[in-house]
């Protein structure tokens, strides 16, 4: 099994689940974060004053999927939420050592 960890723009996250729920993709967890990478955040003016603003707004995404699919997995999220821009995300892909549905019991693969 593998944990997908992917962070995208907040404006693609809807473009992302449809893509993702088309491969079958049945669950996934969404959290709004902010942060900086290579574009280091970006100045702004508000009433006429110019301010920097550090971190950027991005959604996180994470997602737990079979060995089989995690490749399939994070192609669809790096087509769906490229822009060709700078500040576009990251996927990062883990290996998950045991996963379990709280309601069943059920373990591993069967949870997923």
């Amino acid at each position: 099994m593998k944990f997908i960890i992917a962070t995208v723009k907040p404006f693609k996250l809807e473009e992302v689940r449809e893509a993702l729920t088309a491969l079958g993709v049945r669950g996934m967890m969404v959290t709004e974060i902010k942060g900086f990478g290579a574009q280091s955040g970006h100045t702004e003016i508000y009433r006429g004053a110019e301010y920097a603003v550090n971190f950027v707004p991005k959604v996180k995404l994470e997602i737990a999927t079979s060995d089989a699919m995690a490749e399939e997995v994070v192609e669809t999220i790096r087509k769906s939420a490229a822009t060709g821009k700078i500040g576009d995300g990251k996927i990062f892909v883990l290996d998950l050592q045991k996963a379990m549905r709280v309601r069943t019991g059920e373990t591993d693969d069967d949870a997923l």
